[in-house]
């Protein structure tokens, strides 16, 4: 495709983008189906320069008003992803002058709000939280995400995966916490490779399987993936329960449980029941009340730990949202609280970096409900062969995944035994 075709193509996707009406993913997604002849590379650097503007939105614009014409596409040359050469081929004598003038800047003297690229009200309740780790956790969120797998030990072990990605020419390592985890050096194409087809692995943050263990599902239990969605910590509950007993995957979405279909039937499983409800009473839910032994509570929140791959959220929520999420996310969870059997397990977990969707919400559960004793994180993992348990845990005994330091999507969870 000529440069400055690409560029233009750029610059209609980051229209599109930046109405932020949509999630970004779903908005680049149907962009691509709509120009079906865009190869791998194209593609790439379409989604790549995209979610690079909505990473860096703030500086980028505030960079872009020294330039002429259409903002996206000045947006769409500051933060392009692909070939400088192939870039150059679409600029005309101004705007290379004028490109080469902005990479000039020096940006470590910039206000902290265009190096931070965060909103005022996340900007400080992340730096009121983490101090002086704030602008690790920046540079970190600045960066795309890495690509784990989870390996499905029904078919596979790790080893064997490890080895037959070395035979496809794919560079990979096992994940330094997760004991079924691969973490994968670049984005390659999995869809059509046998591993992934027959199921042996599916794509999945390491951090989202560590959240699967310290449920500690085992063989012959009752379990309930609360809010299941697309069902990627169903599987792995129904993994570790070695396709024996019974698990079932709860939502309010049939179309995100539609997700799980496919997944299922590649997974080999045969022991999970999904099932959408209407809301977190529902008959079905009633009809379980006292008899699981292990509850997932994977509850919906704002999302803000997965920054790396969905950048767009930081300017799509809102306080008034997270005020609206954490009523939510209480009513879920006590809801969900009454599944549990005497000395049956709850965890409750999100990917959110805010103490207000997590401890706030645990501490709140933990006071109106004395039946239920904190389980402290650490020991949890280490029963589960989590490698260096003590580095994902905090003070106060929670699982607590940053991306600045654990390599993971930003990760809350913790844990209940109901007394008998």
């Amino acid at each position: 495709m000529h440069p400055n075709a690409l560029l233009d193509l750029a610059t209609e996707l980051l229209r599109q983008v930046l109405k932020l009406d949509a999630p970004a993913d779903q908005t680049v997604s149907a962009f691509f189906r709509k120009h079906r002849t865009l190869g791998p590379r194209e593609r790439h650097t379409l989604a790549e320069t995209t979610y690079q503007v909505l990473r860096q939105r703030l500086l980028l614009a505030n960079l872009a008003q020294s330039g002429s014409g259409a903002l996206e596409r000045r947006l769409a040359i500051l933060a392009w992803q692909g070939s400088e050469s192939f870039l150059r081929g679409a600029l005309g004598p101004n705007e290379q002058k004028w490109w080469a003038e902005v990479q000039a800047v020096d940006r470590t003297s910039l206000p902290e709000k265009l190096r931070h690229n965060l909103p005022d009200w996340l900007a400080q309740a992340l730096h009121g939280e983490l101090g002086e780790d704030f602008w690790p956790l920046v540079e970190a969120m600045e960066q795309s995400a890495p690509l784990d797998l989870r390996v499905n030990l029904l078919k596979a072990s790790r080893a064997e995966v490890l080895a037959e990605l070395a035979e496809a020419g794919i560079p990979a390592a096992a994940t330094p916490h997760s004991p079924w985890g691969v973490r994968l050096e670049g984005k390659p194409a999995l869809q059509k490779l046998p591993l992934f087809t027959a199921g042996r692995v599916e794509v999945q943050d390491e951090g989202s399987q560590l959240l699967a263990a310290l449920t500690g599902a085992k063989r012959g239990e009752m379990v309930v993936d609360f809010c299941a969605g697309a069902g990627g910590k169903t599987l792995a509950l129904g993994a570790m329960m070695r396709n024996t007993g019974r698990l079932y995957a709860f939502d309010v979405s049939g179309h995100r449980l539609d997700g799980l279909k496919p997944r299922l039937a590649r997974s080999g499983l045969s022991n999970v029941y999904p099932a959408q409800i209407a809301h977190e009473r529902d008959e079905r839910v009633k009809r379980l009340a006292g008899k699981i032994d292990r509850v997932l509570v994977d509850a919906p929140c704002s999302g803000l730990g997965t920054l790396r791959r969905n950048p767009d959220l930081k300017w799509r929520q809102s306080p008034q949202a997270l005020d609206e999420l954490g009523v939510k996310q209480s009513a879920i969870l006590a809801s969900a609280a009454r599944l549990v059997k005497p000395g049956g397990r709850l965890v409750y977990a999100t990917c959110s970096l805010l103490r207000r969707e997590n401890e706030a919400v645990a501490e709140a559960f933990g006071a109106a409900h004395p039946d239920f004793e904190p389980l402290p994180a650490g020991p949890l993992l280490e029963a589960a062969q989590v490698e260096r348990a003590a580095e994902l845990v905090s003070d106060a005994g929670h699982l607590r995944l940053w991306p600045h330091r654990h390599r993971t999507d930003g990760f809350f969870a913790t844990a209940w035994q109901r007394k008998t």
